[in-house]
């Protein structure tokens, strides 16, 4: 007789906790099977301090195959279930698809990108949720800083100078600490003219910085950020975003070119073609993480809508500690179903406290309810970091020793460039880049926001068309079959669906400048926003994009999925019960991205063939917005 599959979607908090936990208690008697597209877990809760230059990508990156024994590791995207055939058709890196047979089948797909209906954000701002992103800010970081150095213009060196986050939640707080002691120590030795310095804002419109955290602990949160000189603004958020700058909602115009999105997360909207009882966005399951009428379908993380037994009525929220919890109690309800482990049991789950690091030795934390702050909730911090991170644990600890006896090395790699991470992926774990048959991993074909959007493959300011590099063809293959030929200042684009001029901006202009400053030249067309972020933001689990189609089916085009129902963006790290939490926002809904698999000849959003790459600061090219219906949905 064959062993039972287990096949795993997703290796964020619950699916790696799930993965790890099933090693153990089946020993051997199933089939365990990880669904994921990076060959590692990312432990979202230090990456703050990988843009500020503390820690090495791979010290926040821990190996899949080295720590999860006995569990078989897939690449891929899953973009359609068949529930009925107990199947789960992927597409890999490399484009390739295959399926998956499962006789338990677990969603911990996490959560996906949450934009807003704001003019330009989604061309001028990028996230934070992924390690593509965190090196990007790092490299924009430094080079923002050491152009307005070299400015002439006092005006162009503020502009240059000033960095703004939205969401001031978890990520967007820890973002802001520790990047004002990153420019800090850069224009030391970086001399920039009298009286002038970096200047870091954090917006929300939230009444205060954290939110969802104990009052005193969000109180030391913001005495630290305006002791370090963060401009805090509450009550007040982005009105409309442009190359140069962006406008606030108090009526504030603020010139940078720098604008950071951690404002909130939506479910993955892979569950929502299940055609099974959702509860905003989410997979309705019982106290024991299974679903109603699939016993052999089990959710947990973020997808999932697990009853708070402590609070009656309510679901556990989107927060990575309990995520990370859900893994647990999850992987031994599969287990007991499949006659291996003991009996099931259900989720509860009691808060121990929280902890947010602030950059240096300053801290808020509230282990066990005690409130602490400074040197001391530093210590908290850190221990609890490395006591929950499932490796690395040597290595961070090595990159916080010399961190605080080294300066911080202020070079940027040029590695990920602008148009790799736009603000409207849904798979921020895995950048984009030139050559793939489609526009994002697996296949995505999510740069044009949804069904029906194309873009140009040839676009450049001017007028002047994408000239080939040596040994390869020209970008002919438009939508109707004809090439690109519009510019934002030339005749209209034949390949555009409706026939519109090739400027078409939110406000009727083309795209002058990336939030770098400089001109917006031979780069490929970004694709449409119609949906969201985050709060990284910290989500608990990688997020990806997915197809929503009906049950059965795979990489079919996605319907455009709406955004969750605004909150604050907040996310949370818990001291010694959890982890961090999902971000909440209070603007706006609007549709979030999702993967629409197009044909195998649309290139997506890579660079024009035949031309150099673009540079790092290329402002993206030009979106439609589409205002839909929003739905409520916990970030």
């Amino acid at each position: 007789m064959s062993r039972p599959r287990i096949v795993i979607v997703g290796a964020g908090f619950a699916g790696y906790r799930t993965a790890r936990t099933l090693s153990r208690l089946t020993r051997h008697q199933a089939d365990i099977v990880l669904l994921n597209p990076t060959d590692y877990f990312l432990y979202l809760p230090l990456l703050p301090q990988v843009a500020a230059g503390i820690l090495e990508p791979r010290r926040v990156s821990v190996s899949l195959s080295g720590t999860l024994p006995r569990v078989r590791l897939v690449l891929g995207e899953a973009d359609g279930i068949d529930l009925d055939g107990r199947t789960v058709h992927y597409t890999d890196p490399e484009g390739g698809e295959g399926t998956l047979r499962y006789d338990r089948l677990v969603l911990a797909a996490g959560s996906v990108n949450k934009l807003l209906p704001i003019p330009g954000v989604a061309e001028h701002a990028h996230g934070f949720r992924g390690l593509p992103e965190a090196l990007y800010l790092r490299d924009h970081v430094t080079r923002q800083v050491e152009l307005a150095a070299a400015a002439d213009d006092r005006a162009e060196c503020a502009a240059r100078c000033t960095f703004v986050v939205v969401g001031a939640g978890y990520t967007g707080t820890e973002v802001a600490a520790h990047g004002q002691m990153y420019t800090d120590a850069q224009v030391r030795r970086h001399p920039m003219r009298t009286g002038m310095r970096p200047r870091w804002m954090l917006l929300d419109v939230a009444e205060r910085v954290l939110p969802e955290m104990d009052e005193r602990l969000s109180r030391t949160a913001e005495r630290v950020l305006r002791q370090r000189g963060v401009d805090v603004r509450m009550g007040t958020s982005v009105k409309e975003a442009t190359h140069d700058g962006v406008l606030l909602t108090d009526g504030t115009t603020v010139d940078t070119r720098t604008l950071v999105w951690c404002v909130g997360v939506r479910p993955d909207p892979l569950v929502e073609s299940l055609g099974l009882p959702m509860e905003r966005g989410r997979l309705l399951v019982d106290p024991h993480l299974q679903v109603p009428g699939r016993p052999e379908l089990f959710a947990c993380g973020d997808v999932a809508a697990v009853p708070d037994l402590t609070k009656p009525g309510q679901y556990t929220p989107m927060t990575a500690q309990h995520a990370w919890r859900h893994g647990k109690v999850c992987a031994e309800n599969v287990a007991a179903s499949l006659g291996i482990g003991g009996q099931r049991r259900a989720y509860r789950h009691r808060d121990m406290g929280f902890v947010v690091d602030l950059g240096g030795a300053k801290a808020a934390a509230n282990p066990l309810g005690v409130p602490m702050s400074g040197p001391a909730a530093g210590a908290v911090t850190r221990g609890y970091h490395l006591a929950a991170m499932p490796g690395n644990r040597v290595r961070v600890a090595a990159d916080w020793l010399l961190d605080a006896v080294l300066p911080r090395q202020a070079v940027q790699l040029g590695l990920v460039r602008s148009w790799s991470v736009p603000l409207e992926s849904a798979s921020p774990e895995v950048a984009r880049v030139p050559g793939r048959p489609d526009a994002g991993p697996a296949g995505s074909a999510g740069s044009a926001g949804g069904p029906g959007r194309t873009e140009p493959a040839e676009r450049r300011q001017g007028g002047e068309p994408a000239k080939a590099r040596p040994g390869e063809e020209p970008a002919k293959s438009q939508p109707d079959g004809e090439s690109a030929k519009s510019q934002p200042g030339g005749e209209p684009a034949k390949g555009q669906p409706v026939g519109e001029p090739a400027k078409s901006q939110p406000g009727g202009e083309p795209a002058k400048a990336q939030p770098g400053g400089e001109p917006a030249r031979k780069h490929p067309g970004r694709p449409g926003a119609d949906g969201a972020s985050g709060e990284r933001h910290r989500t608990s689990e990688s997020a990806r994009p997915r197809p929503a189609h009906a049950p059965g089916t795979s990489r079919k085009a996605a319907e455009p999925s709406a955004a969750p129902k605004p909150s604050t963006g907040a996310r949370r790290s818990e001291a010694p019960g959890g982890t961090r939490s999902s971000g909440r926002t209070r603007s706006p809904g609007a549709p979030a991205p999702t993967r629409s698999a197009g044909p195998p000849t649309d290139p997506g959003p890579e660079p024009p063939p035949n031309q150099p790459p673009p540079g790092p600061d290329i402002a993206p090219g030009p979106v439609k917005r589409t205002d839909g219906p929003a739905v409520e949905g916990d970030s």
